[in-house]
């Protein structure tokens, strides 16, 4: 196979990427970007390797039944989304199948009861934090968006359909003080320039907007007037009087969710001189309103700085922490671990049924959000400790002989360490609940809890993430008693 040659495919299964897969005649697969499973197509290649090639969709011979025209107009260019194309029944059937198959293929998971995945009523508008680059376009404009797939190309995506409705405006705010003061965009290239990112967060329960500006310096000409842009982008008004009953101070914050109006709440300076792809850098400086926005997931309320780590979708989170709260069967006497806990999320969700939790967090200014959120929800039986879970579970488990009823863990995408499961399994809880990111390192860390005597009872994928190829799952786990 050739580069330019045309290629006749059916796409018959889709990457972890995003990307449709076909096979040519003589067995080759094919991966082509911005193709439906079921579509029939010619694709030009664009790259060989010995055992595979990637193509382009050239032309579209059958449309897939569940092909649909994406609502975004840069939804092939931007790398957002992965399957924005295919209808969102069809995203979740696929992703549904992922998780299945991932935990069958290799961790040889057969017996658990997997329940069918929760997907979402409304699957646009629903992300609380988003991140936008700074650049130009080929004719000079200044523009905020996001890379283009696989590059650092920056594609203009003002008005992203999966992000909250308010963010044009923040970012039209943004870019329009630039241009009138004349403040320099960041330059990958030569390490130059003034403004790397705008992020944007939302609490929707609260209302409140955080906009973080993220900087190649510690101090920006003409701030005073950029808070003043912001703040007349987004005031804070009144609720509407057939509102103000739901506003009880009775009433879960939650329950207000669309009957609180929108303001912008936080302006912060992040500083990030350092040439790198990472966003945020470690130092902010509030220019105006909170170091903080606040926000709610049933009734407990977080504090939420630009460091933090929350979800990105408030509406899915409490349907996964609620999945996992009832896979937890707590009782009120049992005591919880809760590793990789962030900013105590899912430990503050547990400490209402729950004896006592103990979360583990690597990240120093995540354990202070936690102790915070935990003291602004009255709660006193979850304590925070700051450090790897790999190594600090060992310790307490060998020096202070800690116990646990039930563990909850909610890795990154590389799942645990061999340590971290070594330990868990020599504590000996009744019941584990496994929150992944990843079904592939779920799969192969629920095989090895099946080693050590575990056994995976219950399989519950969540839709965090609607038109990207990825997803949630929440796995119980009960000790086989011998």
């Amino acid at each position: 196979m050739e580069k330019n040659q045309i290629v006749e495919l059916q796409i018959e299964d889709m990457s972890d990427e995003g990307l449709g897969i076909g096979h040519t005649k003589d067995g080759m697969a094919v991966f082509v970007k911005d193709s439906v499973i079921g579509d029939r197509l010619r694709a030009r290649i664009v790259k060989t390797k010995k055992a595979y090639a990637f193509g382009r969709v050239e032309q579209i011979i059958t449309a897939s039944p569940d092909r649909e025209k994406p609502v975004c107009p840069v939804a092939r260019s931007c790398g957002g989304c992965q399957v924005q194309e295919m209808s969102y029944p069809a995203q979740l059937r696929l992703k549904e199948s992922k998780v299945r198959n991932n935990l069958q293929r290799i961790g040889g998971i057969t017996s658990a009861d997997f329940y069918p995945i929760i997907g979402m009523e409304d699957p646009y508008n629903y992300r609380n934090k988003s991140e936008y680059p700074v650049g130009r376009d080929r004719n000079g404009r200044l523009i905020a968006g996001f890379y283009a797939g696989r590059t650092h190309t920056v594609i203009d995506g003002r008005n992203c359909v999966i992000g909250i409705e308010e963010n044009q405006k923040v970012l039209d705010a943004v870019l329009g003080w630039m241009e009138k003061y004349r403040i320099p965009e960041y330059s990958e290239e030569t390490g130059k320039g003034l403004v790397r990112n705008i992020m944007i967060r939302c609490g929707f329960a609260t209302g409140q907007i955080m906009t973080v500006i993220v900087v190649n310096a510690d101090q920006l000409p003409h701030e005073k007037e950029l808070v003043q842009m912001l703040r007349r982008t987004l005031p804070k008004e009144p609720l509407k009087p057939e509102n103000l009953q739901a506003a009880s101070l009775d009433t879960p914050a939650a329950d207000l969710e669309g009957n609180v109006p929108r303001h912008m709440a936080s302006i912060i300076l992040n500083t990030n001189k350092a040439r790198t792809n990472v966003i945020l850098g470690r130092k902010n400086r509030t220019l105006w309103g909170s170091d903080f926005i606040e926000d709610s997931i049933g009734d407990v309320r977080y504090q939420i700085s630009p460091l933090s780590f929350y979800q990105v979708n408030p509406v899915q989170t409490r349907r996964l922490y609620e999945t996992a709260l009832s896979l937890a069967g707590l009782t009120g006497q049992e005591t919880v671990w809760d590793l990789y806990c962030g900013i105590g999320t899912i430990s503050l969700f547990l400490a209402q049924k729950a004896k006592m939790v103990y979360g583990v967090e690597v990240v120093p200014d995540a354990i202070a959000n936690a102790k915070e959120n935990a003291k602004l929800n009255g709660i006193g039986n979850a304590e925070f400790m700051c450090g790897k879970a790999e190594e600090v579970l060992p310790r307490e488990y060998q020096e202070h002989q800690v116990h646990a009823d039930v563990i909850v863990v909610d890795p990154p995408r590389k799942g645990l360490d061999p340590a971290v499961i070594g330990t868990v399994a020599s504590m000996a809880p009744d019941r584990v609940v496994y929150v992944s990111c990843n079904s592939a390192t779920l799969a192969r860390d629920l095989a090895l809890f099946e080693e050590k005597g575990y056994h995976t009872e219950k399989v519950q994928p969540v839709d965090m993430f609607p038109h990207s190829v990825h997803v949630e799952t929440v796995v119980l786990m009960s000790r086989v008693q011998k």
